[in-house]
Protein backbone atom coordinates (compact mmCIF):
# COMPACT_ATOMS: atom_id res chain seq x y z
CA UNK A 1 0.00 0.00 0.00
CA UNK A 2 0.87 3.42 -0.93
CA UNK A 3 0.50 7.03 1.34
CA UNK A 4 0.44 10.07 0.38
CA UNK A 5 1.78 12.60 2.25
CA UNK A 6 1.44 16.58 2.20
CA UNK A 7 4.39 18.03 1.62
CA UNK A 8 3.87 21.35 3.83
CA UNK A 9 1.48 22.73 6.42
CA UNK A 10 -1.68 23.77 5.29
CA UNK A 11 -5.49 22.88 5.17
CA UNK A 12 -6.94 20.71 3.10
CA UNK A 13 -9.38 22.99 0.60
CA UNK A 14 -10.76 20.33 -1.68
CA UNK A 15 -10.83 16.73 -1.58
CA UNK A 16 -11.08 15.26 -4.82
CA UNK A 17 -11.50 11.50 -3.98
CA UNK A 18 -13.16 8.64 -1.51
CA UNK A 19 -12.91 5.06 -1.04
CA UNK A 20 -13.05 2.88 -3.95
CA UNK A 21 -12.10 5.42 -6.48
CA UNK A 22 -9.56 4.61 -9.21
CA UNK A 23 -6.98 6.82 -9.54
CA UNK A 24 -3.73 7.19 -12.28
CA UNK A 25 -0.20 8.50 -11.36
CA UNK A 26 -0.28 12.53 -11.23
CA UNK A 27 -3.93 12.64 -10.38
CA UNK A 28 -4.94 15.32 -8.19
CA UNK A 29 -6.49 13.89 -5.35
CA UNK A 30 -6.62 16.54 -2.80
CA UNK A 31 -6.10 20.62 -2.95
CA UNK A 32 -4.08 21.99 -0.36
CA UNK A 33 -4.18 26.03 0.43
CA UNK A 34 -1.29 27.63 2.24
CA UNK A 35 -0.78 31.38 2.20
CA UNK A 36 -3.40 31.95 -0.26
CA UNK A 37 -1.95 29.57 -2.82
CA UNK A 38 -3.85 26.26 -3.79
CA UNK A 39 -1.26 23.48 -4.12
CA UNK A 40 -2.22 20.11 -5.64
CA UNK A 41 -1.29 16.47 -3.76
CA UNK A 42 -1.17 14.28 -6.64
CA UNK A 43 -1.03 10.20 -7.22
CA UNK A 44 2.36 8.66 -7.19
CA UNK A 45 1.06 5.69 -8.93
CA UNK A 46 -1.75 4.34 -10.26
CA UNK A 47 -4.51 2.43 -7.61
CA UNK A 48 -7.69 2.38 -5.64
CA UNK A 49 -8.09 4.57 -2.93
CA UNK A 50 -8.22 2.81 0.30
CA UNK A 51 -8.91 5.38 2.89
CA UNK A 52 -8.80 8.98 2.47
CA UNK A 53 -7.45 10.00 6.17
CA UNK A 54 -8.46 13.81 6.08
CA UNK A 55 -11.64 15.78 5.72
CA UNK A 56 -12.05 19.80 4.05
CA UNK A 57 -10.83 22.14 6.63
CA UNK A 58 -8.61 19.92 8.28
CA UNK A 59 -5.12 21.14 9.30
CA UNK A 60 -2.15 19.13 8.59
CA UNK A 61 1.33 19.64 8.33
CA UNK A 62 4.69 18.70 6.35
CA UNK A 63 4.74 14.32 6.14
CA UNK A 64 1.19 13.88 7.08
CA UNK A 65 -0.77 10.73 5.52
CA UNK A 66 -3.14 12.16 3.73
CA UNK A 67 -4.30 9.01 1.56
CA UNK A 68 -3.95 5.32 1.54
CA UNK A 69 -3.85 3.86 -1.81
CA UNK A 70 -3.75 0.41 -2.94
CA UNK A 71 -2.20 -1.27 -6.61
Amino acid sequence: MAKVYSNMAGTVWKVLVKAGDQVESDQTLIILESMKMEIPILAEQNGTVKEVKVSEGDFVNDGDVLVDIEE
